[in-house]
């Protein structure tokens, strides 16, 4: 007889508004009678589930467009986005998870061929507020993380993100003593520096002293070779994108910046000599080197030739051959102009 009397499945807009008020209940926290609380608490997590399963899917049958699309209409129409970022710190373990892949796969949901989280989030870029300050706390950082990388899709919110103080406190977000949280963090930044490239462009070439500054000598030189391991590899995939073409020119023609590569290849992790190798590259290929980079070049071509000379990678790789090949050669045949020569043995030379 139970098979008769089956609820009724509810439609996405009850799903939404009962959430909401369940969010709602939770944020202001006033319910003292602690079994009343829990009851709330798991019929909040049965809906967020529910939420999920119309979007994902059951397993046994795919999701339904038409519910998904009006499933992501109503959820930013009543704001239900916003509560449950507010709300997800005191959610538990499973519905914190369900609740992350809801808001990601919500961001990506087209309604009548527009991307309504795009829009939704242009009005509500002070979510930023709430997300990023989330690596400081071991807790959410992780979750937040997530949640921000999928805003950071939309560049909107990139450019908005890239215009903040948040961009100096990644410095120390990375930098993290948690593992975890730090690469989380290393994550996010990467993504904010390379999805949208004209928006990164902009922000480089009108932030250059005080990020590269930073960049360098809180990344670069870290202590730690996971960070300076990321910091290399990063650096390149900036320099490289042809988006950023002047800030790439302007960034090999500091003697300074190409003395910190020099050193850098001391390191003994052979990742980081590697990459380290495909940005020093772009100084020695720099076709109006500066006098003072060509007469360090000079200064240290015995040393640099026998390094790169022995220099190999575990794997046989044509193109980095030819790329060191056509590095020795330039180096080789490098003069030095007029009489200017290295005044700083200490800072220009390197190790054999």
């Amino acid at each position: 007889m139970k098979g008769l009397f089956k609820p009724k499945p509810r439609t996405p807009m009850e799903l939404v508004l009962q959430t909401r008020d369940l969010l709602i209940f939770l944020d202001q926290n006033t319910e003292t009678r602690e079994r009343k609380r829990e009851e709330k608490m798991s019929e909040l997590s049965r809906q967020i589930l529910d939420m999920r399963i119309v979007l994902f899917g059951n397993g046994q049958a795919g999701p339904n467009p038409d519910a998904c699309a009006h499933l992501a209409r109503e959820f930013f129409k009543h704001d239900t986005f916003r509560l449950l970022v507010v709300c997800l710190p005191k959610l538990d373990l499973g519905a914190r998870q369900n609740a992350t892949h809801v808001l990601a796969i919500l961001q990506r949901q087209r309604v009548g061929g527009r991307l309504i989280a795009s829009e939704y989030l242009e009005n509500n870029l002070d979510l930023m507020d709430v997300l990023l300050p989330g690596y400081e706390d071991g807790d959410i950082a992780l979750t937040y993380g997530a949640i921000s990388r999928e805003c950071i899709r939309h560049q909107i919110v990139a450019s908005y993100v890239l215009g903040s103080e948040y961009m100096k406190k990644f410095f120390t977000y990375i930098q993290i003593p948690n593992f975890d949280i730090a690469s989380d963090a290393q994550s996010t930044f990467k993504e904010l520096l390379t999805r949208h490239r004209s928006t990164v462009a902009e922000f480089l070439s009108a932030n250059y002293d005080w990020f590269f500054q930073g960049y360098i000598s809180q990344l670069l030189q870290s202590p730690s070779y996971i960070t300076r391991r990321h910091a290399v590899k990063l650096l390149g995939d900036m320099l490289l994108d042809r988006s950023n073409s002047a800030v790439m020119v302007r960034y090999v023609s500091s003697l300074e910046n190409m003395r910190i590569l020099m050193n850098l290849f001391r390191d003994s992790n052979k990742t980081i000599q590697l990459d380290t190798f495909h940005l020093f590259k772009l100084f020695v290929a720099n076709q109006k080197k500066p006098p003072e980079i060509i007469s360090v070049l000079v200064t240290n071509r015995s040393k640099l030739l026998r390094f790169l000379g022995d220099f190999s990678i575990d794997k046989e790789d044509e193109q980095f051959e030819a790329d060191k090949a056509r590095v020795i050669k330039e180096i080789a045949t490098l003069e030095i102009i007029g009489d200017r020569s290295c005044t700083d043995a200490d800072d220009c030379e390197v190790e054999s």
